[in-house]
């Protein structure tokens, strides 16, 4: 188990020590949305637009538009959540996060339809259910190194099975994860070491085992391309703006973080690891689970 807590994956503590750096300094680098996952380029896109693509892309995906309520778990800074009730008629968006910097960001401009949860998706008991759940990144820190093939399907079939319990019948899942393209898959121990502490990737075919039972795969993509350029982004964001970082997090901080984006994009080009989005449908209940109002009862 993790030497942080008790669970496959990375603990409050090793999450906030990246993402709690501070929202003046990620805004220099991934723009001023916060959005800190894959855009999904058209030939036309800026970074912004391809953002606002991405976020779409998964609430079509999930059929998430004029839901009642929705789920995002690992919301970031809540561009996804805004965008749900903004733009896609969403009555109730949900988001959790192990940040509470992120929380109380997405707080300052409080909406009623908007709930943000400091809270583990292992913890969260809704309830009502949700009609669709949608999860960005999140899914590459549900395990930590060291753990062999059985241990990590554990992790990630006890996501699966959170999903279908908080899932109205026929509900959809939209997941968007960098995943190894095949084993060995080894990243710089930099990555590891540095930025993401006790996290570790899947490998490509993982999520979909995991999800066998529960949910059925509707679509999938493979977007590497699309990360690529927008680590591109980011790194020239940084680069223009590296004495406004500096003054920020310092020198080594800011050396360390243009690092890693180099490593990421190199490992993404040498096809060391993918991005897939990924879109589930819960399965029809079988007998022996139970009824999904039975759940919430």
């Amino acid at each position: 188990m993790s030497p942080a807590n008790d669970r496959f994956g990375a603990s409050p503590e090793a999450i906030r020590a990246h993402y709690d750096l501070g929202e003046e300094f990620f805004q220099l680098c991934i723009g001023p949305e916060l959005i800190y996952s894959c855009a999904m380029f058209d030939e036309m896109d800026d970074l912004a637009g391809a953002q606002l693509r991405k976020l779409d892309f998964h609430i079509d995906a999930a059929r998430a538009t004029g839901a009642r309520r929705v789920l995002d778990v690992g919301c970031g800074w809540g561009a996804l959540l805004h965008r749900l009730v903004t733009h896609a008629g969403v009555g109730s968006a949900v988001g959790l996060t192990l940040s509470p910097a992120q929380a109380r960001w997405i707080r300052r401009c409080p909406r009623r339809e908007i709930e943000v949860l400091e809270e583990d998706w292992r913890d969260h008991n809704p309830s009502q259910p949700y009609n669709s759940v949608i999860s960005i990144g999140a899914f590459e820190h549900f395990v930590h190194k060291g753990l062999d093939e059985t241990q990590r399907l554990e992790a990630y079939r006890e996501f699966f099975a959170f999903c279908e319990r908080v899932l109205v019948a026929g509900g959809r899942l939209s997941l968007q994860t960098i995943a190894y393209t095949a084993p060995p898959g080894k990243l710089d121990p930099f990555i590891s070491e540095k930025i993401f502490r006790e996290s570790e990737l899947s490998l490509a075919w993982e999520p979909i085992r995991a999800a066998e039972g529960r949910f059925d795969l509707i679509a999938l993509r493979n977007d590497a391309e699309h990360y690529i350029k927008t680590l591109g982004c980011w790194q020239r964001n940084l680069k223009t703006r590296r004495s406004e970082a500096v003054a920020l997090v310092g020198e080594s901080t800011t050396a360390e973080f243009m690092h890693y984006l180099r490593l990421a994009a190199a490992a993404f080009k040498l096809d060391v690891v993918c991005l897939l989005r990924m879109s589930f449908v819960k399965r029809s209940q079988r007998s022996g689970h139970g009824s999904d109002i039975g759940a919430f009862t």
